[in-house]
C-alpha cells in the first residue's frame, strides 16, 4: 500500500531538511507521514511538494480543520485512548495506545488546517497540518496549486470560520450568506437561531 511505504520517513525527513525555518514538527503512525509547518511557510512547502520529481504530490484528496478549543477537556477527547487491533472478530482485540501529540500550545493555537496530499506517480501520502490562532485564523489558499482547493477551502470556511489569503471567491457553500457564524466551531451554540429559521411557537 503506498500510505504503509518504507520511504515515508526519509522523505518527511527530506522535508524537515530543506524547510527547516517552516517545518516544526514530523512524525510517522502506521505508515502515514505528517509534517507541521507554519503558515507562513505554507505555500512554499505545497510548490515544492507538487512540483519536485521525488515528491509529485499532485493530487489533494482533502482539506480539512480541526478546532481544538475541548481537545482533552472531557474523557471521550483525552490525549491517549486506546484503540483495538484490526484481528478477526473471533480474536479478542488487544488495545494499542495511541497518543496525540499537537506539537502546539491549544491556547495559542486553537485550530488547525489539515491537508492529504496523494501522489500518483509514487503512490504515496502525505498529511501537512498548519496551526491557527483563534484571533487570526488565516492561511495562503492553495487553489494556484491545486484546483480542488477551492470548493474545500469554501467549505472550511463556512464551517469553521478559517481565511483563506488569495482565494478567487471564498464565499459560503453548505450554509447561505445570511447564516451567523461557523456550525463546526466547538463554541457554536447549538440552540442558536438562524435569520430564514422562524421564531419557535
Amino acid at each position: 500500500m503506498g500510505d504503509e511505504s518504507p520511504n515515508t520517513g526519509r522523505w518527511t525527513g527530506a522535508i524537515q531538511v530543506r524547510f527547516p525555518q517552516h517545518v516544526m514538527a514530523t512524525h510517522r503512525f502506521r505508515g502515514q507521514g505528517t509534517v507541521l509547518v507554519k503558515r507562513e511557510g505554507l505555500l512554499e512547502l505545497a510548490r515544492f511538494l507538487k512540483d519536485e520529481p521525488p515528491m509529485r504530490f499532485d493530487f489533494l484528496m482533502d482539506l480539512t480543520c480541526v478546532d481544538y478549543l475541548t481537545f482533552g477537556a472531557s474523557p471521550s477527547s483525552a490525549p491517549a485512548l486506546a484503540t483495538p487491533s484490526p484481528l478477526p472478530y473471533s480474536m479478542k482485540p488487544k488495545p494499542v495506545q495511541e497518543t496525540w501529540d499537537r506539537f502546539v500550545s491549544h491556547d495559542a493555537c486553537r485550530f488547525e488546517v489539515v491537508y492529504h496530499l496523494y501522489s500518483s506517480t509514487h503512490h504515496h501520502r502525505l498529511r501537512v497540518k498548519v496551526p491557527l490562532s483563534s484571533a487570526d485564523p488565516v492561511v495562503d489558499s492553495l487553489t494556484g496549486l491545486w484546483a480542488a482547493a477551492n470548493w474545500f477551502e469554501r467549505e472550511v470556511w463556512d464551517m469553521f470560520g478559517i481565511r483563506f489569503a488569495g482565494h478567487p471567491n471564498l464565499k459560503r457553500i453548505l450554509m447561505y450568506e445570511s447564516f451567523q457564524g461557523h456550525p463546526l466551531r466547538k463554541d457554536y451554540p447549538v440552540r442558536k437561531r438562524q435569520p430564514l429559521i422562524g421564531p419557535v411557537n
